[in-house]
């Protein structure tokens, strides 16, 4: 059985079936098995589970996955990796592979027909790391955790509290859907080939129920997406600037009041139950306006 942690064994698969490595895909294929065990740990995989794997690439940690887990679907966009997956993974008849766009690919039907919990791991691109988590942690799909290998920079931003440069509409996003904790560093030389920054494993448990009560989370999205359009700015002009949200800068001001809050304020200040509280009046003060 091929063991792809060796950088030689990765170049000759890909050698064998006369591949090279795709940019537009952000093919950055991982040797580290130490990473690998810190990967399969974080996500908990136990034998009753079933994992999605997003981009499997030529199988490395499909494998360490297959050999923890009771199921495994590996979901590759890439066509030309899916004979070299067959070959990798010949040995595990727990695995799926799957040709498929992950944005397109029916979650749900996966969890009706899985076993124990499901689990979301991968290593993923980091051209499409947002939209990919965005799309897992809003379609609601019923999975314990999502545990990715991920750039550092948007890791940070995903796990960020209050008042650092990294906090923003993405740290909210997450926060409202799931726990993130970092897990692991990764540096450049645990790829081949190395990519141009650090990587770190992020482990998001996903919540049963949001930790913030609103009236209407797209517009409390709205308000923060707004907040963080222009980081300069104090949040009175902030969202009175935005057109979208139909707010007066009086508006937005009296609410901060009520708030007890400063209406210079700037929204890296505010958490997310007081971006929830800030919403729910400024929506409320806009319908009192309208009738």
């Amino acid at each position: 059985m091929t063991r792809l942690t060796d950088p030689g064994e990765t170049t000759a698969v890909l050698k064998r079936h006369g591949l090279s490595l795709k940019k537009r895909f952000g093919q950055n294929f991982l040797i580290d098995a130490r990473v690998l065990d810190r990967i399969v740990a974080a996500a908990d995989v136990q034998k009753t589970d079933t994992v999605l794997e997003i981009g499997p690439g030529i199988g490395t940690l499909t494998q360490a996955l297959a050999e923890a887990a009771g199921h495994v679907t590996a979901v590759e966009i890439d066509r030309d990796l899916i004979p070299v997956l067959q070959e990798t993974l010949a040995a595990y008849p727990n695995v799926e592979i799957v040709n498929q766009d992950i944005l397109k690919y029916d979650i749900a039907a996966l969890a009706a027909r899985a076993e124990g919990s499901l689990k979301v791991v991968a290593n993923l691109p980091y051209y499409i790391t947002t939209p990919i988590i965005m799309s897992l942690l809003e379609g609601d799909i019923p999975a314990k955790s999502i545990t990715v290998m991920i750039q550092k920079e948007v890791a940070e931003r995903m796990a960020a509290g209050p008042g650092g440069k990294e906090y923003g509409a993405l740290s909210l996003a997450v926060r409202y859907y799931a726990e993130p904790e970092l897990i692991a560093n990764v540096p450049p030389n645990c790829f081949i080939p190395r990519p141009a920054v650090s990587s770190v494993v992020i482990r998001l448990t996903l919540r049963q129920t949001p930790p913030v009560q609103t009236k209407d989370p797209a517009f409390l999205f709205a308000v923060i997406r707004a907040a963080f359009g222009q980081r300069r700015k104090t949040l009175t002009n902030s969202l009175a600037n935005a057109g979208s949200l139909g707010l007066s800068k009086a508006q937005v001001q009296q609410a901060l009041k009520d708030m007890e809050l400063d209406e210079n304020i700037r929204g890296e200040a505010l958490d997310l139950a007081q971006f929830a509280e800030l919403a729910d009046r400024l929506q409320e003060s806009s319908w009192k306006e309208r009738t």
